[in-house]
């Protein structure tokens, strides 16, 4: 009870305080006293519980509104000295603004970064700058904002140039910085210090409070209640269901209350969750710490008292307040940041400033953003704090890091998120360095979080737990910090600045050795591994060192001192680590061809190797280094060149490189998956920068410093291939004494990795420093051999190179030089083609192909070759000179080891059989061959300068081996080899070598002899050219004789073949023919009356035309199609649909109360059928269909997963084409009519009435005396002929009759949502209703395309709407017939009123087409009782002529705008047409007029214009009729509506039967029609429609698109970003999602937006598809740039948008960032698929074709 009293007398004690108080005098007492601190705490202690936390529920307008008076307003007063709003003006006005824009950003909103301009890629700038910068013109990359951070605009240390826009542009005058304080008095600064020092202490007391129970001295209020709260705050550890399920058990609260609560728990880092006593907050508390303790640490709650949660709500307040201030006038930002960041007494961090930072993993998530904000506005746009708050932060880094590592909050939330607004501004970045060792700080700590190392100091993270884990994945961010220090390098070097980047590189170098030879690996013999060992953490840590070793690497280059220091420490550190690895491996002797070479016993196969490798892989770079910045000619004598042992230095790398080519032989296979893994990233691109590429420098370094024998003994030893090459005739005893394959075929893997390895070494020399190029033709050449595989988009080829720091490839500047690009169409990307000039610089045994892209490269390459006419050998390319340290790898290709390698493979593939040697061996001994031959070439062209002819490769291969074995020479091989006939395939390379031997040699003779000319060389490859064409051009005759013989050949059995099965040629032939000619007799082109589908002159079939056969999909049987045959059905999906409608602001109806006899011209929703046109007998779709539901029962059982169609919703996928269907539709024959002598309109029209009449009464009989016999119905006499008591009899078989209460049960469970019932009397409207949508909307459809009324259907949509048509036209026969002569005398009420009918509709409000349908459909039922002879073509043709009138006043009604004043003149005929449709305008307007006291229609003088318009808005009615009677009654349509023209309109008219002068069937049957008119026009409904014409649809009806979006993406990405949850009204939607259809924004993903639908909680979209498109929806996730595609609640699936790049290809997840624009091909595209009903069709082919999709819960997006 207390609590309510204290509630309810809260508000009178605060109003009798609040009139009274006066924040004026407040202030100005203030002002008098001397302990300004006590006076304002007391007013806080007296006033801040009084407003802030009075009940369970914070109710934040109220608090901030009596805040703002009774606090803040006295403090406003105080500080100006004057009425607030005139004070702080002034101070606006003398405000200086500044050059910083500042903008912070909101989360989800576009950034844009100058990808040529940006220092780094956080450079950003905000929407409203970029629009305004130089930067739109030039290449730019546009992300979304996680919120927080802010527009660098106008920091001039941010962009290379351009760092102004146009709103931010310095003024001249104000060019010098001068101190923003000058411009306030003395007495104000004096002021705003006090009260920014008080309050800003308050708010950081209150903040940091740590007791629940007591307030800080001060602050104690007189009169405490004993009111507590208890707080639930936020961790990162629990999911929102379990938060929402212990809430629900400890506060007993509601579903709907406990994830209201979460979503703010999760907002804003806590939420009380109970108000009251302590003990009742104390039981609450001890469930919640109970219930989230089992397995992880429980959810931390507090019981606080309310006076302590007030004041911690006004601290916050209070904070904000201060941002606010601030921003009036530079000089109070300035004072705050004076009194933030003033030491306080306790000396070292104690200033406020200090201790928010230092307490931030203590503080909740709403505080710790309230005071970043507040520190972003303050200390990092004031440039002179900026400095000195860098400076603490850099203080304090190493424990706001450890605070950081425990604490489970993201990085977002935590104050060393603001890293990234100071270490990456150069300036302040440089100083951090020199000032506070910065450098060193970041390594050191991030080293101290990794204190897991095994006995040599090296990381281990083997079983790793999940703490440890977590701890890795947090300290990881310090490597970024680390990355964003180094991200600009130092043009000029201080002293101080290399001691200190010195100090840090050791820093650095004792983290590498820490990796060196981590997770050494075993070869695995006998068993498997039991356990994967642990691998990805280790390159997790490569992954994320990755740039900042390039980085390194880069500030070393920068400065020769450094480079050299940092040169000799890092071979110290890498002859330390060396030390500890080579004891116990005893020395060994190898010796081959005459030279010997001292090494070390070691095999990879057998001892511990390890992948990791950095220090080796830095000094390999720096080794490059100094060949590159050219130190290494210059200051020799500083370097300890010669103290290098090149063997130790390739031995690690060469151990890693043998373990890469041992895993490619299969000898690692026991070592399970992680090996595998290692390598592949060894490999990838994302790595291989610093691993693979690195091992192999370092490989040419040492090799470039050896005797090449030693080096490839050494190669050989380490490969274990030595005693293969050493000892002669070893292969041949090996085979005979051990004839394991296995052993082969590994040895012949290791040597083609060993090979290659040798191919590598000497022939990769595009990197700068190795040899002599630039980092863009490395850059070139990777894009060359990525081509060379196959076109790609530019994504792909992103992909494919590797990012520098800046996320940029180096791509843009050099692909047009060497690739054309091809635009893409309405599917696929945009490629990029090779240049074919560039295709001579293909090398097969490129270093960064895997073995898939080697062999499909080769492939592509010899195609191409082979199209231009060329040879198809792949000769290596000629390569660039090496740089002056890496020369001497040249000599490799002609040293007596290759040779005498080079010349063993040979010699054993001159023996066909026994596998000793490999196709791919050869193939690269023959490369290297080739290599050596192009590289001499080089040197002679060079040496024609030098005379240094030194390489001589063609002399070392022409000379014969040694005495003892006599080999002979590779040259002579090779001549030998040339015609062995089991090496064809190399024969074209072997002839290439040869020819260019002869080159070589003859010009070396030239040269020798004479001074050089070039024609003998030419002469000689002229010749062979010759031969070689010559022989070409045989082969191709040759080729072609044999190509014509085999067809001859097999056009001769196709004759045999037509000759014996002659009857079966025939008879196809005869059906092929059969159907143009027949339709000719028939049509009656001869007499006038041509071609006519309705009415008693329509055409009629002859035998063959009703004859229809047809063959079924799953029993491939033929069947005709006939009334008592079998049923054939067509597979069906039935669907509700809006696509047409003109109002989706209808409520739904209620599905068990509607009726749908008459649809609303709006169209608001109909039930669509498509079909996929595939045919089969009823009985086997059914066998079909009980085999799915089976299979699916036992799915169910297995896995609990949805599949993409509902069996249970009747649900199943075409059996031919897997399209998604609901139903089937039986196919009908056509209907035979007979025809007689026929009644006018008139007669017809009294028998009709006289008809109805009869049925009414007796209809009338039998619904009052159910079950009493009242005789025969004499009491109405009934016209002649007709027998109401007649029952006919139903024309089809018993499958046809099943089959069509099938689809109509279906059709009916659709289109109403409800439960199937056959009785309902809805069913027939619903399949009539069915047909008529079906129809209008595949109108519309070929309306908006362009395309002719008849014959531009697809054959499935034809086929659709034949069978729907002849359904629709049976289906009245399985249902009762009484109720369908009940319908019928509705529908025929709306055309004739009738009195005894009720609720009736008024012409306005009835679709005439609808109406037209459900008459011709429906009237059968009273047809079959009349024996008269009356012919329903007659019957047809009255309704048409009858509802065209009616159509005609609709729209002379509703649709006729303003004239437009311009006259035409018209022809005769037209005039007529313009006179009558004007009298029957007048005649409308004089019954209205009579009706309503005033004319309603405007006066229209211009008959032109009333025609124009009526035509215009019947046309669509015109065309659907002839569509429907086309269909129902088989007539073929005329010429002139197959083709697009001027005709149409006559064409339709004749066709229908219907005069083109349309008002002529009102003016013929005047007499008849004019009482009809005035009855319509009578009728309540018309007058209420016209008074309220925002309701009227008018003619003809626009048809439907998806809404207009914006050109460029980032439109749409800044409109979603302002875009605020409508639930929880603050919060910024996460996943913010745009309705194609009607253009909602909505907010998607989201627990606060679920709503119940059907008894179950969906998203956001889902709800909104039922609401907007009957379940079926199409939307764009803005922040994801991917289409979605919903159909009911348990089918979605994603689809590509419509917005491209300049590249042509999508951005989904927008991970790229390339500039998006809308492509109106691919949107038109997506529209085509909602207007023709295909969404669900699509998701169905998207889920069955990605089962990941099926997955996914798409109800709750």
């Amino acid at each position: 009870m207390a609590a309510a009293e204290t509630d309810r007398d809260a508000p009178s004690a605060l109003c009798s305080d609040f009139l009274n108080f006066s924040a004026k005098d407040t202030a100005a007492n203030w002002l008098q006293v001397s302990n300004l601190p006590k006076e304002v705490y007391q007013h806080l202690a007296c006033y801040v519980p009084k407003i802030y936390c009075l009940g369970p529920n914070l109710n934040p307008q109220n608090e901030d509104l009596l805040a703002q008076l009774l606090l803040q307003s006295p403090l406003e007063w105080y500080l100006c000295g004057e009425e607030p709003s005139v004070g702080l003006a002034k101070l606006e006005q003398s405000n200086q603004p500044s050059q910083l824009c500042g903008h912070v950003f909101k989360v989800g909103e576009p950034t844009y970064t100058c990808r040529e301009c940006a220092a780094d890629p956080t450079c950003v700038l905000c929407m409203q700058c970029f629009l305004g910068s130089v930067h739109k013109e030039h290449r730019y990359r546009m992300t979304t904002s996680g919120g927080g951070g802010f527009c660098d605009c106008g920091d001039t240390e941010a962009w290379k140039k351009g760092p102004y826009c146009q709103k931010h542009e310095p003024n001249i005058s104000d060019s010098f910085q001068k101190d923003p304080l000058v411009n306030i008095s003395a007495e104000m600064i004096a002021r705003t210090y006090n009260v920014f020092s008080i309050i800003l202490k308050y708010a950081v007391d209150m903040l940091t409070w740590d007791k629940e129970d007591e307030l800080p001295e001060g602050l104690e209020s007189p009169a405490r209640g004993n009111m507590y709260y208890c707080m639930l705050f936020n961790d990162e550890v629990h999911t929102y269901e379990q938060v929402i399920y212990t809430l629900q058990k400890a506060v007993n609260c509601t579903q709907k209350e406990a994830v209201s609560f979460a979503t703010t728990v999760d907002r804003d880092g806590r939420k009380s969750v109970r108000f009251g006593d302590f003990q009742y907050c104390e039981q609450a508390k001890s469930v919640i710490v109970r219930n989230t303790s089992r397995q992880t640490k429980p959810l931390r709650v507090e019981i606080m008292h309310s006076s302590v949660v007030a004041h911690q709500c006004f601290a916050l307040r209070a904070l904000t307040w201060l941002g606010q201030i601030i921003r009036y006038s530079d000089a109070l930002r300035r004072i705050l940041c004076q009194v933030g960041l003033q030491q306080g007494l306790d000396g070292e961090n104690s200033s406020l400033v200090d201790t928010l930072m230092l307490c931030d993993s203590k503080m909740w998530k709403g505080a710790r953003n309230v005071y970043h904000q507040l520190f972003m506005s303050s200390l990092l746009m004031d440039p002179k704090y900026k400095k000195l708050f860098a400076i603490q932060f850099a203080k304090n880094y190493e424990s706001l890091q450890s605070d950081f590592v425990k604490d489970d909050h993201d990085r977002e939330f935590s104050i060393t998120d603001l890293s990234v607004q100071m270490f990456t501004v150069p300036s302040l970045a440089r100083m951090l360095i020199t000032e506070e060792n910065l450098m060193t700080t970041i390594i050191r700590t991030f080293v101290d979080h990794l204190r897991h190392q095994d006995l040599q100091g090296r990381f281990q993270f083997e079983r790793y737990t999940a703490q440890q884990a977590f701890k890795f994945r947090r300290v990881q961010s310090l490597i970024g910090d680390l990355k964003y220090v180094l991200i600009s390098r130092p043009t000029e070097w201080a002293d101080k600045l290399r001691e200190k980047f010195l100090e840090g590189f050791d820093a650095f170098l004792e983290l590498l050795k820490c990796m060196q030879g981590m997770d050494p690996v075993v070869r695995q013999v006998g068993q498997h591994i039991e356990m994967e060992p642990e691998w990805e953490a280790a390159f997790t840590l490569q992954m994320k060192l990755t740039h900042i070793i390039s980085m390194m690497q880069e500030w070393c280059a920068s400065d020769k001192r450094v480079l050299i220091e940092a040169y000799k420490k890092c071979l110290s550190a890498l002859t330390h680590c060396h030390s500890g690895f080579t004891d116990g491996e005893q020395p060994i002797t190898l010796s081959m061809c005459g030279h010997s070479v001292d090494t070390i016993r070691y095999c990879v196969s057998q001892e511990k190797v390890s992948i990791h490798l950095p220090v080796s892989r830095l000094l390999a770079s720096l080794h490059a280094l100094l060949s590159k910045t050219e130190v290494a000619y210059r200051f020799p004598e500083q370097l300890p060149l010669s103290e290098l042992s090149p063997p130790m230095l390739i031995e690690h790398p060469l151990r890693c490189l043998v373990l890469c080519a041992q895993v490619h032989a299969g000898m690692w296979r026991r070592n399970g998956f992680s090996l595998v893994n290692q390598i592949y990233y060894y490999h990838n691109v994302k790595c291989r920068v610093e691993m693979f590429d690195k091992d192999l420098i370092m490989l040419q370094a040492g090799a470039s410093m050896m005797d090449p024998n030693h080096f490839l003994m050494i190669l050989m030893s380490r490969f274990e291939l030595y005693h293969i090459f050493s000892t002669p005739d070893y292969r041949k005893r090996c085979s005979r004494e051990n004839a394991n394959k296995d052993v082969v075929q590994q040895n012949n893997t290791l040597i083609e990795e060993m090979l290659h390895l040798v191919i590598m070494v000497v022939g990769e020399r595009y990197t700068a420093g190795v040899g002599q190029v630039e980092s863009s033709d490395e850059i070139k050449r990777e894009i060359v051999h990525q081509l060379c595989i196959r076109p790609m988009a530019h994504s792909e080829l992103v992909k494919a190179l590797p990012e520098n720091e800046n996320k940029e490839t180096g791509m843009e500047r050099v692909i047009d030089s060497v690739a054309l690009f091809k635009k893409p169409g309405v599917t696929g990307r945009g490629l990029y083609k090779l240049r074919p000039e560039c295709a001579k610089m293909f090398n097969l045994y490129f270093h960064h192909y895997s073995r898939a892209d080697q062999s499909k490269a080769e492939e592509a390459q010899r195609k191409i070759k082979r199209q231009n006419g060329e040879d198809s050998v792949l000769p290596p390319p000629v390569l660039p000179r090496f740089c002056p340290l890496f020369a001497s790898l040249v000599n490799i290709l002609q040293c007596d080891v290759l040779l005498g390698i080079l010349g063993a493979v040979l010699q054993w593939a001159m023996e066909p059989s026994g596998g000793h040697w490999s196709e791919s061996m050869l193939q690269r001994v023959l490369h290297l061959i080739g290599m050596g031959l192009v590289e001499e070439q080089q040197h002679l062209i060079s040496s024609s300068e030098d005379h240094d002819t030194s390489f001589n490769f063609t002399l070392k291969i022409s000379r014969p081996g040694e005495a003892p074995g006599n080999t002979p020479s590779i040259l002579a091989l090779l001549e030998t080899l040339q015609n062995a006939p089991h090496l064809e395939v190399h024969k074209d390379m072997i002839r290439w070598i040869l020819k260019t031997v002869t080159n070589i040699k003859t010009t070396r003779e030239c040269t020798a002899s004479a001074p050089p000319t070039d024609s003998s060389g030419h002469s000689q490859e002229e010749t062979v050219r010759d031969k070689d064409k010559a022989e070409r051009k045989r082969k191709a005759e040759m080729a072609r004789l044999r190509r014509e013989k085999i067809m001859a050949q097999m056009s001769e059995m196709q004759r045999h073949f037509i000759n014996e099965n002659k009857e079966l040629f025939q008879q196809s032939l005869e059906e092929l023919d059969v159907s143009p000619t027949s339709s000719l007799e028939h049509s009656p082109s001869s007499c006038d009356s041509a071609l006519v589908c309705v009415g008693p002159r329509r055409w009629h079939a002859g035998g063959s035309e009703r004859r229809q056969m047809v063959t079924c999909i799953l029993c491939q049987e033929e069947q005709e199609i006939r009334a008592d045959g079998k049923a054939m059905v067509l597979a069906a999906f039935v669907q509700r649909s809006t696509v047409m409608s003109k109002n989706r602001k209808r409520p739904p109806h209620n599905p068990d109360k509607y009726d749908p006899l008459f649809m609303h011209p709006d169209l608001s929703f109909g039930t669509h059928t498509g079909s996929c046109g595939h045919i089969m007998h009823s009985h086997c779709w059914q066998r079909y269909f009980e085999a799915v539901q089976a299979k699916e029962q036992r799915r169910q059982q297995r896995l609990r997963v949805h599949t993409s169609y509902d069996v249970e919703n009747g649900e199943f996928l075409c059996p031919l084409c897997e399209c998604l269907s609901n139903t089937v539709i039986p196919l009908l024959p056509l209907t035979k009519t007979t025809c007689s002598d026929q009644p006018d309109l008139s007669q017809w029209l009294n028998i009709t009435s006289l008809q109805m009449k009869a049925l009414h009464s007796a209809h009338k009989k039998t619904n009052c005396a159910e079950g009493a016999n009242t005789g025969s119905v004499e009491g109405c006499s009934s016209p002649h002929g007709f027998k109401l008591d007649y029952t006919p009899k139903n024309p089809y078989s018993s499958t046809i009759k099943e089959m069509l209460t099938t689809f109509g049960t279906a059709t009916y469970k659709v289109g109403l949502k409800v439960h199937p019932n056959e009785q309902d009397p809805r069913v027939p409207i619903v399949c009539w209703g069915s047909c008529g949508y079906t129809i209008q909307s595949i109108e519309r459809l070929l309306v908006d395309e362009e395309k002719p009324l008849f014959g531009s259907l697809p054959c499935r949509q034809d086929d659709c709407l034949s069978s729907l048509t002849r359904f629709s036209s049976a289906c009245w026969t399985v249902s009762s017939h009484t109720t369908v002569q009940s319908h019928f005398i509705r529908l025929f009420a709306a055309l004739v009123p009738d009195s005894r009918v009720e609720n009736i509709p008024c012409i306005l409000d009835i679709d005439m087409f609808h109406l037209l349908v459900s008459l011709v459909l429906s009237h059968p039922a009273v047809l079959c009782l009349d024996s008269s002879g009356m012919s329903a073509d007659t019957a047809q043709l009255h309704f048409l002529h009858l509802v065209t009138v009616a159509h005609l006043v609709q729209i002379l009604l509703t649709s006729i705008p303003e004239e437009v004043r311009m006259e035409q003149e018209s022809a005769g005929a037209e005039r007529e047409e313009e006179e009558s449709v004007c009298m029957l305008y007048n005649t409308l307007r004089t019954h209205l007029g009579r009706v309503l006291c005033f004319s309603w229609l405007r006066e229209v003088s211009s008959g032109w214009h009333l025609w124009h318009c009526v035509k215009a808005g019947i046309l669509p009615y015109l065309r659907a009729a002839a569509l429907f009677f086309h269909y129902l009654n088989g007539a073929p349509a005329p010429p002139e509506l197959h083709a697009l023209g001027a005709g149409e309109w006559e064409a339709l008219c004749g066709y229908l039967c219907l005069p083109s002068n349309l008002v002529q069937l009102y003016n013929n049957n005047q007499e008849l029609m004019e009482p009809l008119l005035q009855r319509w026009c009578s009728h309540p409904g018309v007058l209420q429609s016209l008074q309220t014409s925002a309701a009227l649809i008018g003619f003809p009806r626009e048809s439907n698109y998806l809404i207009e979006l914006p050109e460029d993406y980032s439109a749409l990405i800044n409109q979603a970003s302002s875009f605020t949850c409508p639930k929880s009204g603050v919060d910024k939607s996460r996943a913010p999602t745009l309705c194609l259809v009607c253009g909602a924004m909505l907010c998607s993903q989201s627990y606060c937006c679920q709503t119940e639908l059907e008894g179950e909680d969906v998203g956001a979209c889902t709800a909104h598809t039922f609401a907007c498109g009957a379940g079926v929806g199409i939307f764009l996730r803005v922040r994801e740039s991917q289409v979605l595609f919903l159909a009911g609640k348990t089918k979605g699936c994603f689809y590509a948008p419509p917005y491209l790049d300049d590249y042509g290809e999508t951005d989904q997840g927008l991970r790229r960032g390339n500039p998006l624009h809308l492509c109106q091909e691919r949107y038109r595209k997506i529209q085509k698929l909602w207007r023709q009903h295909s969404i669900t069709e699509e998701i169905g082919h998207a889920q069955e074709a990605n089962q990941t999709l099926v997955g996914i819960d798409w109800q709750h997006l």
